[in-house]
């Protein structure tokens, strides 16, 4: 089972999911390093995110603050890494 890393992005999202594969281009296209949970191959991280974010929704972006998105928009994940001066 995969945690989130204090010091580093997490996201958790599965390939079906058009949000997570927005977000996880968006985060791509930014040159942001991050760990990327995939809940198909890990079916037991979904308890993870679920724990983190209160929902069953995805993606969530675990950020190094300990904050997370759950469903982000782009202007939100580009809020947050501006927030976090990491672009």
């Amino acid at each position: 089972m995969t945690t989130p890393a204090s010091d580093s992005i997490t996201m958790f999202g599965a390939d079906w999911c058009i949000d997570c594969r927005r977000t996880k281009k968006q985060l791509d296209e930014l040159g942001i390093e991050y760990t990327y949970v995939d809940l198909m191959t890990d079916p037991a991280a979904a308890d993870v995110a679920k724990d983190i974010s209160g929902r069953t929704n995805i993606p969530v972006v675990v950020y190094p603050d300990s904050s997370h998105h759950v469903e982000p928009s782009n202007a939100d994940v580009e809020s947050k890494l501006r927030e976090l001066a990491l672009i």
